[in-house]
């Protein structure tokens, strides 16, 4: 059997770090957004009783260490089954290293793909319980949408749908970053007023100025990447409504109303930044083909 999953990447309109927890994570306060940017997971079963994994995307590991792997064991474990022989094969879109949680929705691929290949029949909350164990970005990945994730990102609370014409979404080539660096910069920084309680207060009353304006990212405020903020000056040269990186970064994406305008911000970076992506807000998350 095989059963094809599309796994869209996320932007976080907000982000916000509480602190460190006990456990060595971090707190965070932040409202998510399912684009319609994809990578393609592809399942096949076969005889090996093993799990193996392929991908397109140079640097990406093909082994126990992928995500789609230890999301495939966990599944098992779950389901307290034997492990059955699975290739997982990746097709990526969304950049690595960017922000956009593209290998957190790869792993809640398999796992939306392995409940409709061995008819387990698991309802979503046993999903996101098992998206839980393999990374905060799964339980939302999951889901999709527009959500206000707390605790360390999964604690998932549905908001009212995000209206936008169109996103553009921009990886500046050289520059990748490590999440635990960023983490480390941004726990030395002043504390500010709450933007995700403001962002969702604009969401419920479907203000666009209050939802572009209230855009922030704490580790954008930390990191000060040069060209994160070039990105940036472009995008609203182009007269986006806003703009800010997402995740720990290092991709910039910015919020339009007018589809003609998006098209001339793409074209304006795509050719400087080859992992430049026109999308559009989407309202779920992976999905069997």
């Amino acid at each position: 059997m095989k059963i094809i999953v599309k796994a869209p990447a996320k932007i976080n309109l907000t982000l916000e770090v509480l602190g460190k927890r006990p456990d060595g994570y971090h707190n965070i306060s932040t409202v998510m957004q399912a684009v319609d940017l994809y990578d393609i997971v592809t399942l096949t079963d076969n005889d090996s009783g093993k799990i193996t994994v392929s991908c397109n995307y140079d640097g990406v590991p093909c082994d126990d260490n992928n995500i789609c792997a230890k999301a495939a064991y966990r599944f098992f474990d779950y389901c307290k089954m034997d492990i059955k022989g699975v290739h997982i094969d990746i097709d990526k879109t969304i950049p690595t290293q960017a922000g956009l949680a593209g290998g957190s929705s790869d792993g809640a691929a398999v796992l939306f793909g392995l409940n409709a290949m061995f008819a387990t029949m698991l309802k979503p909350a046993d999903l996101r319980a098992i998206g839980e164990r393999v990374g905060a970005d799964v339980p939302f990945c999951l889901e999709g949408g527009t959500k206000l994730c707390t605790g360390i990102g999964t604690t998932i609370k549905m908001l009212p749908t995000f209206r936008c014409s169109d996103i553009v979404i921009c990886k500046p080539d050289t520059v990748s970053v490590s999440t635990a660096e960023a983490y480390r910069k941004v726990d030395a920084l002043a504390s500010h007023p709450s933007y995700t309680d403001e962002m969702v207060k604009a969401l419920y009353s479907r203000d666009m100025f209050m939802i572009s304006t209230t855009i922030f990212n704490d580790f954008e405020l930390a990191l000060q990447i040069p060209e994160v903020n070039d990105i940036k000056r472009t995008m609203l040269a182009c007269k986006a409504r806003g703009a800010g990186m997402s995740g720990s970064g290092s991709a910039v994406f910015a919020v339009f109303t007018s589809s003609g305008r998006a098209k001339k911000c793409y074209d304006a970076l795509k050719e400087q930044y080859p992992e430049t992506f026109l999308c559009k807000p989407i309202k779920i998350g992976c999905a069997v083909e």
